[in-house]
């Protein structure tokens, strides 16, 4: 039988076959600061098609349970996957223009470890942890979604949400 030795990965050794990002711990270009930083594109996987799936790490911390700003995307749907803590993510049905429906958004608790996938078109932003601990989330959209296909909508300080847990 053949053996071969396992090697420690790197950029320059696995560059040949493909690509990886820490998701937990990036070293990435970002958007925000705390306590939401968003590290965008950090990965991406050709699906064979025209698009280019990007895997994206959204860090939030610990802070008030308001929906102050909503957004959705009108061209693609949204994977959403808490790595490390339990999030709560709201959502509301898809409306014309952008005006969000806020009397009929929701909010879920999502565990960790299970994928949501919000459908094109529905609002949502940025989850919420749970706890005082910070909440690693793997996001999956199209290659620079946030920059060409994303509207974002600050809410009136009348029109913020409060989640109770």
């Amino acid at each position: 039988m053949k053996s071969v030795k396992a090697e420690e990965l790197s950029v320059e050794t696995f560059l040949p076959f493909g690509f990886y990002a820490n998701m937990l711990d990036p070293d990435a270009e970002k958007i925000g600061k705390e306590p939401i930083e968003f590290y965008r594109d950090m990965a991406q996987q050709d699906l064979g098609g025209k698009a280019i799936v990007s895997f994206s790490t959204c860090r939030v911390e610990k802070r008030a349970l308001v929906v102050d700003v909503t957004e959705y995307h009108t061209a693609t749907g949204e994977g959403c996957l808490p790595l490390d803590n339990d999030i709560l993510i709201h959502v509301g049905p898809a409306s014309p223009g952008a005006v969000p429906p806020l009397d009929k958004i929701r909010v879920f608790r999502v565990p960790q470890g299970t994928m949501v996938v919000i459908r094109p078109g529905i609002w949502h932003h940025a989850p919420f942890t749970v706890d005082n601990k910070p909440a690693n989330v793997l996001i999956v959209l199209p290659e620079r979604t946030y920059a060409n296909d994303c509207i974002v909508v600050e809410l009136k300080k009348a029109d913020q949400i409060g989640i109770s847990v």
